[in-house]
């Protein structure tokens, strides 16, 4: 596991043009959109800002999305068209141990994607680190797992050419049950309800209450730990070597 983590990080290394584009993608998003749109900046009834709460919590989705549903299934189809993964499966590599690699790693990227996009936000807005660290760790932790697995599960199944289709039927709608066009609050009752079931949704949902200083919902973690689950389990079960 170990040599396999060093190996792979060394060829994920190599795409460092497509690791950037992902980290600098949401700041820059995120700086533009609150520069050129005062509503982002001007504060609610409850004394916060767009860009202290939503903004943050839907370009952590974005950053996140985009390694799950584009750099996860591009890795895994490329490998098993180029007959690398066919030579792997006369070791004793496990799928799993595959797939938990690519988790990992892209786990790192995204934790240093958010990262950036805490501090950018801090510095050209004063908006304010997650008040509930804590929490914040473990939503953060929990749902990018749980959206790496949906993208495991493309890469377990398609192939080089049909994984970009995928990858984006299940990234853009995603991105919108998580609020990313609108906001949840002002979601129809119905896809309110297929947004609380969702992933995308629970996720920024509980890194908003977590930015604003509040526990997140169990339902919320239920969904998300649900979600990892299946899909994990599905990407194991599901994984072709060629």
């Amino acid at each position: 596991m170990r040599k396999l983590l060093i190996v792979e990080t060394k060829l994920w290394l190599r795409e460092w043009p497509m690791v950037l584009f992902t980290i600098t993608l949401p700041v820059g998003l995120l700086v533009v959109l609150g520069i050129s749109i005062p509503a982002l900046t001007e504060p609610d009834a409850s004394g916060l800002r767009a860009v202290d709460t939503h903004m943050p919590s839907t370009m952590t989705l974005l950053a996140l999305l985009t390694l799950a549903c584009t750099m996860v299934p591009g890795v895994l189809t490329t490998y098993r068209e180029l007959g690398v993964l066919r030579r792997m499966s006369t070791t004793p590599v496990h799928p799993a141990r595959l797939l938990g690699v690519q988790l990992l790693i892209n786990l790192a990227t995204g934790v240093l994607s958010t990262i950036v996009l805490i501090v950018a936000a801090n510095l050209v807005f004063g908006s304010p680190l997650p008040r509930q660290w804590g929490w914040f760790v473990v939503v953060f932790l929990l749902g990018t797992a749980a959206l790496m697995a949906i993208g495991l599960v493309i890469a377990a199944v398609a192939n080089r050419k049909a994984a970009p289709g995928i990858g984006s039927l299940a990234m853009f709608p995603l991105m919108f049950l998580g609020g990313m066009w609108v906001p949840r609050e002002v979601m129809p009752d119905g896809l309110r309800v297929v947004s609380d079931y969702s992933i995308a949704g629970p996720f920024t949902q509980a890194l908003k209450d977590t930015w604003a200083g509040q526990s997140p919902e169990v339902m919320h973690l239920v969904v998300m730990a649900a979600g990892l689950a299946i899909f994990g389990g599905l990407a194991v079960r599901l994984f072709r070597w060629e």
